[in-house]
C-alpha cells in the first residue's frame, strides 16, 4: 500500500487525483499505475483501470483471477466493472470513495453476486487509511 501511496504521490504532482494501484500475483507487483497516466483517455484514466490494463498486457491474458488489487481509493463503479470482468481474487484498499465506490455505496457493484461475472472479489478496506488520507490533506505542491 505504501507503493500506492508513493504512485498517488506522482498523480498529485501532475494535477490529477491523488490515487495509485498496483497490481500483484504471487507476491510480486506485476503492474502499476497513477491516475490520469497518459495511457489511457484522460476520461477513464483511472489508476486501477490503467494497472489492470498493463497486468492483462503482461499476462497476456484477460482472466486475472490470480491476481490482487491495491489502491488507495476503493474502486468506482467503472473500476468495479472491470475488476469484475477480469476476475480478480482480492481488492485491498485504504480510503472509501464515498457517492460512487463500488462496495458501500448504493451501487455496490464489485460485491454484488452476479450469474455472468467471476465470483465477487474478497475486499479489504482501510489499510493504511490514516497515514494516506494524511498525505491527501496535505497541500498540493502541484502547478496545476
Amino acid at each position: 500500500m505504501r507503493h500506492c501511496i508513493a504512485l498517488s504521490s506522482t498523480a498529485r504532482q501532475q494535477g490529477y487525483s491523488p490515487v495509485g494501484a498496483v497490481i500483484v500475483q504471487e507476491e510480486s507487483i506485476i503492474a502499476e499505475a497513477f491516475e490520469g497516466e497518459a495511457v489511457l483517455p484522460l476520461a477513464i484514466a483511472h489508476a486501477e483501470m490503467i494497472a489492470i490494463c498493463k497486468a492483462i498486457q503482461q499476462l497476456h491474458s484477460m482472466d486475472l483471477s490470480s491476481c490482487r488489487l491495491y489502491s488507495t481509493k476503493e474502486p468506482c463503479v467503472m473500476c468495479a466493472y472491470l475488476i469484475r470482468k477480469t476476475g480478480i481474487s482480492q481488492v485491498i484498499y485504504a480510503s472509501p470513495t464515498e457517492e460512487l465506490g463500488s462496495t458501500h455505496s448504493q451501487y455496490p457493484i464489485l460485491t454484488t453476486p452476479l450469474k455472468k461475472w467471476f465470483s465477487p472479489p474478497e475486499v479489504i478496506s482501510g489499510v493504511l487509511k490514516e497515514e494516506y488520507e494524511l498525505f491527501f490533506k496535505q497541500p498540493s505542491s502541484s502547478p496545476h
